[in-house]
């Protein structure tokens, strides 16, 4: 039987590449890589196709909820699936189902078929339902599935990497996404989608799988579906780093509104619109590439509060700024205090979740956290309905100012957090 030393023979305490000198993790977020690049392109697809058939910011909002909604209602029991079976098969299921929602959303833009055509938004909302399920399921098993691929005290390094992996997929995808669409229209680029999708689904295939977690809780259905929730809830640490990027999100985010600053405030049309959504992930790019080097470990904590207070700055000035350079640069800086929030948390998770429990916990993070990105584009599109566009930007900023101040003065414990 080979040792830990034996499959990881390069594990080195301060070498920022250690986790990628393991050629699985490579596969997985290279594969992570495409599935990102393929999700960020759909979302704008979508995004700009839907407030084009409606001129409604509601409509926005609603895509995030069509979304939302089906991903939390599978969060529980898909996380204990993710807890009882192999990870990776579960893995490949959330993806296949998301190759098949952006073949549907193809059909749906070829006006091929008259049912679809009459009925064209609700039929977009269709498949961003099925695409949130998918969701449920691909959230959970990719957080506890690479957790296996390596050693924990690489897990802060692994993190790191992964983040900075999505990031680069979270550029290019939104930039990709408004070239493709001005060259090939809607239909094709949902076939250039699904393509991507298709290649994350062929890596995956090449890592091993994994055995099943050690099942060690003799106790009913119900408890095992709820044992998530409750170790969150136990672990002060863990619930007041993710109630606070969840408040912070669902306040500050105001991607859903991109449509309507780059159609009608900037005038920058779909073009402009793919580097608004790409402006964040540059920044947190950049980021997380410098955090491969320096971690943010020993002031952890206020680091955190720092750079989600930095965030809800960054969404104020994008609210008030007429000047595309100006704005792109106020979603480059947000996003660079976002990728500080992201690493911290996803390494206290890693760090403090057994392995049997890592899809049931993270199901739950991916309701405050992941969930809180579609909840707060419905609440970004309410509010702009009533209040108005920029005005909705402006409150939401202000409002993660405000959580922040009170988790500084009411969470002491995860203020003095050193990893």
């Amino acid at each position: 039987m080979s040792t830990g030393k034996d499959e990881f023979p390069l594990q080195t305490k301060h070498d920022p590449y250690s986790a990628l000198r393991l050629s699985e993790f490579r596969n997985f977020i290279f594969a992570r890589f495409f599935l990102t690049i393929a999700a960020l392109m759909q979302a704008v697809i979508v995004g700009w196709q839907v407030y084009e058939l409606t001129k409604d910011p509601l409509s926005l909002g609603l895509v995030g909820l069509a979304e939302v909604i089906p991903s939390i209602a599978v969060s529980f029991i898909a996380g204990h699936i993710v807890d009882t079976s192999v990870r990776k098969h579960v893995l490949l299921f959330a993806y296949s189902l998301l190759l098949f929602c952006s073949v549907s959303l193809f059909f749906i833009s070829t006006d091929t078929i008259g049912f679809l055509t009459a009925n064209k938004v609700p039929a977009i909302y269709a498949a961003i339902f099925i695409s949130g399920i998918a969701r449920g399921f691909s959230m959970p098993s990719a957080f506890a599935f690479w957790s296996q691929l390596i050693p924990q005290k690489i897990f802060a390094n692994a993190v790191t990497w992964n983040t900075s992996t999505w990031q680069l997929g979270a550029v290019t995808g939104p930039a990709i996404a408004g070239f493709v669409y001005a060259v090939l229209g809607y239909s094709l680029t949902y076939l250039v989608i699904a393509v991507v999708i298709l290649s994350a689904i062929v890596l995956i295939s090449f890592i091993k799988k994994r055995p099943k977690p050690e099942v060690v809780e003799l106790v009913s259905l119900y408890s095992r579906l709820t044992a998530g929730a409750k170790f969150v809830y136990h672990n002060k640490i863990i619930l007041n780093a993710i109630t606070l990027d969840l408040f912070a999100v669902l306040f500050g985010g105001a991607t859903a509104l991109l449509p309507i600053f780059s159609a009608e405030i900037l005038f920058v049309g779909p073009e402009g619109l793919g580097m608004l959504r790409a402006a964040p992930s540059v920044g947190a790019l950049v980021m997380a590439v410098f955090l491969t080097r320096h971690p943010p470990t020993k002031r952890a904590g206020k680091d955190l509060l720092y750079c989600v207070f930095g965030f809800g700055v960054s969404m104020l000035v994008f609210a008030v700024s007429r000047n595309f350079v100006l704005s792109l640069a106020a979603l480059a800086i947000g996003g660079a205090f976002d990728a500080v929030s992201v690493v911290i948390r996803s390494t206290i998770i890693q760090l403090m979740t057994p392995n049997n429990m890592k899809g049931r916990v993270s199901a739950v993070n991916s309701i405050f956290v992941g969930s809180s990105n579609e909840i707060g584009a419905f609440e970004s599109g309410v509010t702009a309905k009533l209040m108005g566009t920029v005005a909705s930007v402006i409150f939401g900023g202000t409002m993660t100012l405000v959580v922040v101040l009170f988790v500084w003065f009411f969470s002491p414990k995860l203020r003095k957090l050193s990893l």
